[in-house]
């Protein structure tokens, strides 16, 4: 029983961590994209849909994998944050190769919304090999 209870509080507290930082990044994504997601979104906007659920994919796996290969809590903590940073970086790496990226979600050219969820994901991907150390 001993051992139970500590892997519960081990898995609660990588899984509110995690929960916390998927949180924590869709709030900065969002507000670092120039155009509103939720409010595409919500008007049916299918770029603005696949380029946030790539970015929110692409994060997932990244902190997934930090999840499953650090050593502790800080640990992951620290991998996380690296994972964050890197799909904002994936983001304006998008926007230098798409300069008409920021009116073409809201347009919804669903080329853009796609490349971009695309590299975002793909981003994520790498990251959590990487983490794979």
């Amino acid at each position: 029983m001993q051992f139970f209870s500590a892997g519960l509080l081990a898995f609660a507290s990588h899984f509110a961590s995690a929960v916390a930082f998927l949180f924590v990044f869709i709030a900065l994504y969002v507000r670092i994209t120039p155009y509103k997601e939720i409010a595409l979104i919500r008007e049916g906007n299918t770029a603005a849909a696949a380029s946030l659920s790539g970015a929110v994919l692409g994060y997932c796996i990244a902190l997934a994998s930090s999840v499953a290969h650090s050593i502790d809590l800080l640990d992951m903590l620290i991998w996380g944050s690296i994972g964050l940073v890197i799909q904002i970086i994936a983001f304006f790496a998008t926007r230098l190769m798409l300069p008409d990226l920021v009116r073409d979600v809201p347009e919804n050219k669903l080329a853009s919304g796609i490349f971009l969820g695309a590299i975002s994901l793909g981003m994520g991907i790498l990251n959590a090999a990487c983490q794979t150390y």
